[in-house]
């Protein structure tokens, strides 16, 4: 099996999850025998074998993705199936497609409507023509794989993620941050947009002992100034942290020192962050996401995306004892799942 596909950051150096995915997918293919040719941006590009870095220059994603086509296009001259991921993959992935008739394979990862209160009309359609001229496609969950069919009319198979481990380094994150060994830490690790909820988690705390908790925000985005100021208008600044970047080296010992994660997302399609937590023994307070179909109920707080739900599970949170108890999903089952889509097509 001889495999073409286009990515766009690759572990270490993730923007998000779908950039875990293709690393452990990448992996996982060789490990079976498979021959990858992964095409990346050279600045997100490890010097590997089967990695293609393309320098992708300046402009905005489209633009920088349109400039690896035609690296791509080189890459499936003799691939048994095309893959790319997500709306950016659609212009490489078709020209691909057609330049050697080969079947095309799309990941969905999340929708535009997943990413954006108003998503930008330019996605939306994008992903209504990815959805409709690839041959086939997967989501990475039920969830995921119920939208894509009500939005665009598609019907993917559902290949879940697997359960990342977050290394530690035995960094001291409280006393980093100034919190007290036996002082209530919560934690939240993501992009700083609407979608993720954060606004709600930040009223949340008005319906928690704040002098207390603290909440440590992880991450940035172009909410982080607002946020911080909503935080000074609901008088509880004080309980908060603005951690900023965390890096992959350190992410583990943020989980770790957290006594909950807490993941108030709108919409969360799969949700490694979850996954990283729990691998690392922290409880997690949730609304809806897609690893929960994979979880049994009591591994998860699961609430509302509603300030006074996600209070009341910090609060059921705090008081349980003990590491959530449930079955890692593995990245290697990954690889294989898809690995049969891929015979089915070719």
């Amino acid at each position: 099996m001889d495999v073409a596909m286009l990515g766009w950051g690759f572990p270490p150096d993730v923007t998000g999850g779908l950039d875990t995915h293709v690393g452990e997918l990448f992996e996982g293919l060789r490990a079976e025998g498979v021959t990858v040719r992964l095409v990346l941006p050279a600045e997100h590009a490890p010097d590997r074998e089967g990695i293609v870095p393309v320098e992708t220059g300046q402009g905005d994603i489209l633009t920088r993705v349109n400039r690896m086509t035609d690296a791509f296009v080189d890459a499936a001259a003799d691939a048994d199936v095309v893959h790319t991921h997500d709306w950016f993959g659609y212009g490489p992935g078709s020209q691909a497609a057609a330049a050697h008739d080969v079947p095309w394979l799309t990941s969905f990862h999340s929708l535009s409507s997943d990413r954006n209160v108003d998503p930008p009309e330019r996605e939306v359609e994008t992903e209504r023509r990815l959805a409709r001229r690839a041959d086939h496609s997967i989501a990475v969950s039920k969830l995921l794989a119920g939208r894509v069919r009500d939005q665009y009319g598609a019907n993917p198979d559902v290949v879940y993620n697997g359960f990342s481990t977050p290394r530690q380094t035995g960094a001291d994150v409280r006393a980093r941050h100034g919190i007290a060994p036996d002082d209530p830490m919560l934690l939240f690790v993501g992009r700083h947009t609407h979608q993720k909820g954060i606004d709600h988690l930040l009223y949340a705390l008005e319906h928690l002992p704040q002098e207390e908790l603290t909440l440590v925000l992880g991450g940035t985005g172009h909410l982080t100034p607002r946020l911080e100021r909503f935080a000074e208008l609901l008088g509880v600044r004080d309980s908060l942290v603005l951690a900023g970047y965390v890096s992959e080296a350190e992410l583990g010992d943020y989980y770790a020192a957290a006594d909950l994660f807490v993941s108030p997302s709108l919409s969360e399609p799969f949700g490694i962050t979850i996954t990283e937590a729990l691998m690392v023994g922290t409880r997690v307070v949730a609304t809806e996401s897609g690893v929960g179909e994979i979880l049994p109920t009591d591994a998860l707080i699961e609430v509302e995306t509603d300030s006074r739900s996600i209070a009341a599970g910090v609060t059921r949170g705090l008081a349980l004892s003990g590491d959530p108890q449930f079955e890692a999903r593995e990245w290697p089952a990954v690889a294989e799942e898809t690995l049969a889509v891929y015979e089915q097509l070719s």
